[in-house]
């Protein structure tokens, strides 16, 4: 029998560096708050898997065939991300509750009335014999939402604290902000690119998967007149509900601003690049919740430093750090919010805020596979 209050998420995020899996245990499981992680794992992709994956972010030959065999082979890294964490924490399967399985996103066209994460949730109920919940983002775009983001209402259970204005960042591929008022009323949205432009700048001009710390980035020299046409783009004066990814944000995007500033440094793109994450946060903070103090960064790049750095010079006056600070480390607070949705559909309980994602109203995310 499961264990109450065991639950497993698996988050891979528009960076493509991998999957981060959770094992966590919910306090009050009816009402699916007060967690504790009990064990984090982490797998990369194969370099084969993570080339496809983004490759079908846009249009090609035989999509359809690839985008399901790229879902079975990321079906196996979520089983071996599950298979660690259980033997890390000493369970067996049948102890856990559910698996919360993000999938991979490969489309994200709110505008159009869909969402694609692919992956193979009933393969992976076979691999692991444990009951996934998947597709967690449909429901809310068929009831008129961005379906992102979602990890918001996660920030607010995890974080919040009555009477503090507080702001999450997550720093993936895509920069998105969760920002709380004293009394409890939340708004989140994506505020632009962070890794995705950060690290398919690197793999062409380092040759590496991305700047380590943002060492390269830090030697560079911002370029103004680039970093305003970049913020000049009409996403970032864009009021909320508002989500975008790989879509919009992508090297073709890049390289059309860079055309009307030729011969610049590559290192100096890249500065200017991470000065355009941190500026373009600070702008929505300042605009969207000016009385936080507090800026809780989490995500892959909260271990850039060179991009930490930039926020706390950008938002003077705000506390920056990292979710470590408030008790969950930075590559843990995506993949427990997946566990945490798990829970929430299995109870039946909401997992969407219409505040943030614009939706008709609450609605209970996710599909459900049993066991």
């Amino acid at each position: 029998m499961a264990e109450s209050g065991l639950y497993i998420g698996l988050m891979s995020g528009t960076s493509l560096d991998g999957v981060d899996g959770v094992l966590l245990r919910l306090a009050d499981e009816a009402a699916a708050v007060g967690i504790r992680v009990l064990q984090h794992a982490h797998r990369p992709f194969q370099a084969e898997l993570r080339d496809e994956l983004a490759a079908l972010n846009q249009a090609g030959a035989d999509e359809i065939h690839r985008a399901q065999m790229a879902a079975i082979g990321l079906a196996a890294v979520y089983a071996d991300v599950v298979s660690d964490l259980l033997q890390g924490a000493g369970v067996s399967a049948a102890q856990v509750r559910a698996i919360g399985a993000h999938g991979q996103t490969v489309r994200h066209r709110p505008d159009c009335g869909y969402t694609v994460q692919i992956q193979a949730p009933a393969l992976l109920v076979e691999r692991c014999g444990m009951t996934v919940v998947a597709d967690f983002r449909s429901r809310d775009i068929a009831a008129g939402g961005q379906g992102a983001p979602l990890v918001p209402a996660f920030h607010r259970a995890v974080f919040g604290q009555a009477g503090e204005a507080l702001a999450v960042l997550n720093l993936g591929g895509i920069a998105n902000l969760s920002l709380m008022d004293a009394d409890g009323a939340t708004l989140g949205f994506d505020c632009g690119p962070a890794n995705v432009l950060l690290d398919v700048w690197a793999q062409r001009h380092l040759g590496a998967a991305f700047d380590a710390a943002g060492a390269w980035a830090s030697g560079g020299t911002v370029q103004p007149a680039l970093l305003r046409t970049l913020l000049a783009d009409p996403y970032f004066a864009s009021p909320p509900p508002k989500s975008t990814g790989r879509d919009y944000f992508h090297l073709p995007w890049l390289q059309g601003f860079l055309a009307a500033h030729p011969g610049l440094a590559p290192r100096d793109v890249q500065a200017t690049l991470a000065e355009l994450t941190a500026q373009s946060v600070a702008r929505d903070l300042r605009r969207h919740l000016p009385a936080a103090q507090s800026l809780v960064v989490c995500g892959g790049g909260a271990s850039n430093a060179d991009v930490m750095r930039r926020l706390r010079q950008a938002l003077p006056g705000v506390e920056v750090v990292d979710s470590s600070a408030r008790g969950l480390p930075p590559q843990q607070v995506e993949a427990a919010a997946f566990a945490w949705l798990a829970a929430r559909a299995l109870a039946g309980l909401p997992g969407n805020l219409p505040t943030v994602t614009g939706a008709a109203g609450p609605r209970v995310l996710g599909a459900i596979y049993p066991a």
